[in-house]
């Protein structure tokens, strides 16, 4: 059963109607350059809608894409439901007790500032590089760290109850 909902991520419907190839790559080259310096791991999931809270909606994509089985519980996941304007950022427990409520909440207000003008890839990259400069701090990378997760974006069907 995991490995169908898993599968439902892997679906690209709207991979080339919301991001460009160059800001796409813009947003995973930010992914690969914050977490050289960390063993902390970010992704970010898009899809066009949820009916769900958005942090619920997060917790549910967290588990889906296996962020939480990370060695340190160092995952970071940005969640962006396009269509609705919502979006939550959830880190695992071993980040959320170093950074806490309020360095999310600053990330999701950067991101609100960009997302205004139309310019997402440079707010998810700005708090993409936030968020590895306090993974780096509280979980350095170290010479046997491996990259856990994919640092592609996921994308999401098209609405989720």
């Amino acid at each position: 059963m995991e490995s169908c909902r898993l599968a439902a991520f892997l679906i690209l419907p709207m991979a080339n109607k919301f991001f460009s190839k160059e800001e796409e790559a813009r947003v995973v080259s930010a992914i690969q350059a914050a977490e050289l310096a960390t063993s902390g791991e970010i992704r970010v999931h898009v899809e066009p809608s949820t009916k769900m809270d958005p942090m619920e909606r997060a917790k549910e994509v967290f588990f889906n894409l296996g962020m939480h089985e990370t060695e340190l519980k160092n995952g970071v996941l940005i969640y962006l439901a396009i269509k609705d304007r919502k979006m939550a950022i959830i880190g695992d427990a071993g980040i959320h007790a170093q950074v806490g409520d309020n360095f999310w909440q600053a990330e999701k207000d950067l991101m609100k500032e960009y997302f205004s003008k139309g310019d997402y890839a440079t707010g998810l990259s700005l708090a993409i590089e936030h968020v590895g400069i306090k993974l780096k701090t509280f979980f350095p990378f170290q010479v046997n760290d491996t990259n856990e997760l994919s640092n592609e974006i996921s994308f999401g069907a098209e609405t989720h109850e």
